[in-house]
C-alpha cells in the first residue's frame, strides 16, 4: 500500500529520510538496477510522488541518481581526482575556496588553546535542519568548530561537544544554528563564505586542509589524499584523521572513497555519505 501525498512529506526533513531509504534499497540492490515502480513499491509511494519529492530533493529522477551511486561512476571519479590533485599540489594553496570556490577559511586552535578546554571562549551551540538531516552545531566568533549529523541521539554527540569544550561559556541559540545551516547549504552543494575553527594534530589539519582542495562533485582514494597531504606512505594516519573530523560536510570526508570504487563507511552514515556524494555529482554536473 502506497503513501498518499502530504505536507509533511514535503518538508526538507521528511524528504531526505525518504531518500535516505532510496538510497538504502538502491544500494543493496544495485546490481538488479530496479526500476522506478519497484523503488516506489519499496519505500511506500507512489511512482508519480516518488518522482517528485526525489527530484525536489537531489534535483534529479532516480534512475539518475542510481548512476552516480555505480561502482563505474565512483571509479570514473577517482580517475578525474589525480588532475585535481596535480593541480591542487602545484597551486600551493593550503585552505579551501581559490581553487574550486567553496569560499571556507579555517585556521587551528594553538596547543594552549586546546589544554585550556575553551577558556574564556563563548561557544554557542543548536539543532537546525539541513538537506541530510538534523544537525548540531557548534561555532565561536572565530568560527564553526563542530557539525555533527543526528540520527537517533543527540545527547551524544552534545557530549562530544562540551567534552572538547569544557571550560566554554556555554549557550544555546537553535534560530542561530538554523540561520547558520542555511548559510552552509543554500539549496545548492557549494556553501557561502564561511570560516572553520580547527582542533587537532598538525598532520590532522593538513589532512582537513587538502580535503578543502577536493571540489563539489569529486572523489579522491585514501592514497590520493596522503599525497595532497604531503605524506603519500600514510594512507592508514589519512583513514585516522578522517575519523577525528568533528565538522561534517565543510571538511569533506564524504569525499574520499576507497581505490576499488567502494565508498567505505562513513561516520555519520553510509546513506547519507552516499547521498551527499551523489546530490554533489548531479549538481556538479548540472
Amino acid at each position: 500500500m502506497t503513501e498518499s501525498p502530504t505536507t509533511d512529506v514535503e518538508t526538507p526533513l521528511r524528504q531526505y529520510e525518504l531518500v535516505a531509504r532510496a538510497i538504502r534499497y538502491l544500494r543493496a540492490h544495485a546490481r538488479q538496477q530496479p526500476g522506478l515502480a519497484e523503488l516506489a513499491a519499496a519505500v511506500h509511494l507512489s511512482e508519480h510522488h516518488l518522482q517528485r519529492v526525489f527530484a525536489a530533493w537531489a534535483g534529479i529522477s532516480p534512475k539518475r541518481f542510481l548512476q552516480y551511486l555505480s561502482k563505474a561512476h565512483a571509479l570514473a571519479a577517482l580517475r578525474e581526482a589525480q588532475d585535481v590533485v596535480g593541480a591542487a599540489e602545484a597551486s600551493g594553496l593550503s585552505g579551501a575556496g581559490r581553487l574550486h570556490d567553496l569560499m571556507v577559511s579555517c585556521e587551528a586552535m594553538t596547543p594552549g588553546e586546546i589544554r585550556s578546554g575553551g577558556a574564556g571562549v563563548d561557544l554557542a551551540w543548536g539543532h537546525a535542519v539541513t538537506p541530510f538531516g538534523m544537525a548540531l552545531a557548534g561555532w565561536t566568533p572565530r568560527g564553526i568548530c563542530h557539525l555533527a549529523f543526528l540520527d537517533d541521539d543527540s545527547t551524544r554527540s552534545l557530549e562530544a561537544l562540551r567534552a572538547s569544550w569544557p571550560a566554554a561559556r556555554w549557550r544555546q541559540d537553535d534560530a542561530d544554528a538554523q540561520r547558520l545551516m542555511d548559510q552552509v547549504f543554500p539549496g545548492t552543494p557549494q556553501p557561502g563564505r564561511l570560516h572553520l575553527l580547527l582542533r587537532g594534530t598538525n598532520f590532522q589539519i593538513k589532512v582537513w586542509e587538502a580535503l578543502l582542495k577536493l571540489p563539489c562533485g569529486r572523489c579522491a582514494s585514501y592514497t590520493q589524499l596522503a599525497a595532497l597531504a604531503g605524506r603519500p606512505r600514510a594512507q592508514r594516519a589519512v583513514g585516522s584523521a578522517l575519523a577525528a573530523n568533528t565538522i561534517a560536510y565543510l571538511i569533506p570526508c564524504h569525499r574520499v572513497i576507497r581505490e576499488n570504487g567502494e565508498s567505505g563507511h562513513y561516520r555519520w552514515g553510509d546513506e547519507r555519505k552516499s547521498a551527499m556524494l551523489a546530490w554533489e555529482a548531479a549538481y556538479a554536473r548540472g
